[in-house]
């Protein structure tokens, strides 16, 4: 069965999310931050999509959020730098390409 678009974009968004953050100083970044990175990876996406798919992203244990203000930052755990990585694979995120 062939997986719908949209579900290819959400899984290539995440992994960007994770590589983004891999690169990042102290391994987080501010969702904005991240939202404004992803057009340079060739993906675009809503604030909502961005906050959502952080949120999926903690719920699965590859990263944590956390609210300074009215500022949401994301950092990266050692399970997500492994996805990020290709050491290991997460259901619903794309595998980087070697």
């Amino acid at each position: 069965m062939t997986k719908p678009f949209h579900e290819t974009i959400r899984e290539a968004r995440r992994l960007a999310l994770l590589q983004l953050l891999a690169q990042a100083p102290r391994y987080e970044a501010a969702a904005e931050v991240l939202y404004a990175a992803l057009p340079a990876r060739g993906l675009s996406a809503s604030a909502d999509a961005v906050n959502g798919d952080l949120a999926w992203l903690t719920e699965q244990g590859l990263a944590e959020t956390s609210e300074i203000g009215s500022v949401r930052l994301a950092r990266i755990t050692q399970r997500g730098l492994d996805v990020a990585h290709g050491v290991v694979s997460a259901p619903g995120v794309k595998a980087p390409l070697p």
